[in-house]
């Protein structure tokens, strides 16, 4: 058994031998026809597949958060995409648009207008606005720029209208209640008019950042305000001395008040304090009636007696033998 497939082994080794001397034929016209029609067909599905694999792409469009997605066909909107997502449009019919959803600030050109009391203002403000039917303002307006360009117009002919009717004066006094309510007037006449021409974006605040002044117009201005503030203050000054002259003549009557009250209680205190004293001068002075008349001839001395006076006594008087120390 093993001799057997060892020449077995053996005459597949020359048979592979001789193949290999072998010289190779060359093909034939008709083979290598048949050769290349095998390879076209092969390159020519790898083609048409790479150009659907193309085509597929080229017309699968992602809808993301804050946008929107306009299906166009033939220029003609057929559809509005809102939610996010994946979508499909026909091959060499339709195309895409996209639209953003989320807010959007808009600054305004700096635009110079007239008050009411006849001053020239420069005017520089800015929007936040937004897209709210995304079919109008493509069919209405065309594109993003062309919108903010209408929205532009009617907001500065709002201003220049609402500023129009306010003396300068209110425009810049935040505390004027007038000027608080003018942002919100004029982003609701603007939404007016642009859904009046149906351009399907909405305007949700209006807001002036800065209130400017032509150069020539300054100094004036400024000496007008000076002006006013030295107004305001003459007036609080001359409240405030009207105030202190209010509070002085209160004060001066509740002390003349307080001194009165006082100086009538002290009387009374001092009547009362006398009629207890008499009282008790009176019990006293009666126990000894010689000792009150020497007590009170005492006190008549010292009420008419001063350092000037000159009294004249006989020399044999007792109140002159008293004052010389001769005793009885």
């Amino acid at each position: 058994m093993t001799e057997k497939d060892s020449n077995f082994v053996s005459l597949e080794e020359r048979f592979a031998l001789n193949q290999k001397k072998k010289p190779k034929k060359p093909k034939t016209k008709y083979e290598f026809v048949l050769d290349w029609k095998k390879h076209g067909k092969i390159i020519g599905g790898v083609f048409l597949a790479f150009i659907l694999i193309v085509i597929f792409l080229t017309n699968m469009y992602v809808v993301r958060e804050g946008e929107y997605k306009i299906v166009r066909q033939f220029g003609e909107i057929v559809k509005v995409v809102e939610e996010p997502g994946l979508g499909f449009t026909i091959p060499f019919l339709q195309s895409t648009t996209t639209v953003p959803k989320y807010l959007m600030n808009y600054e305004i050109s700096e635009a110079e207008i007239n008050t009411k009391d006849k001053r020239r203002i420069i005017i520089d403000n800015y929007a936040v606005w937004k897209v709210n039917n995304p079919q109008q303002m493509i069919s209405n307006a065309g594109t993003l720029i062309n919108a903010e360009s209408r929205m532009e117009e009617f907001i500065y002919s709002v201003v220049r209208t609402e500023l129009g009717r306010l003396d300068y004066s209110e425009i810049i006094n935040d505390e004027n209640s007038s000027r608080r309510s003018l942002g919100e007037q004029i982003t609701s006449r603007v939404n007016e008019l642009l859904a009046a021409d149906s351009y399907g974006i909405e305007v949700l605040d209006v807001r002036i950042k800065r209130t400017d002044l032509p150069v020539e117009n300054e100094q004036a201005v400024f000496q007008d305000m000076i002006s006013e503030r030295e107004k305001i203050a003459q007036k609080f000054l001359s409240e405030g001395d009207a105030d202190k002259r209010r509070i002085e003549a209160e004060t001066d009557r509740q002390v003349r008040e307080i001194i009165a009250n006082a100086e009538r209680e002290a009387a009374v205190i001092i009547s009362e304090g006398e009629a207890e004293a008499a009282r008790i001068y009176n019990q006293s002075f009666s126990k000894d009636p010689e000792f009150y008349n020497l007590y009170r001839t005492l006190e008549s001395y010292k009420a008419t007696i001063g350092e000037d006076t000159v009294i004249m006594l006989p020399s044999d008087s007792p109140y002159a033998q008293i004052l010389s120390g001769i005793t009885p």
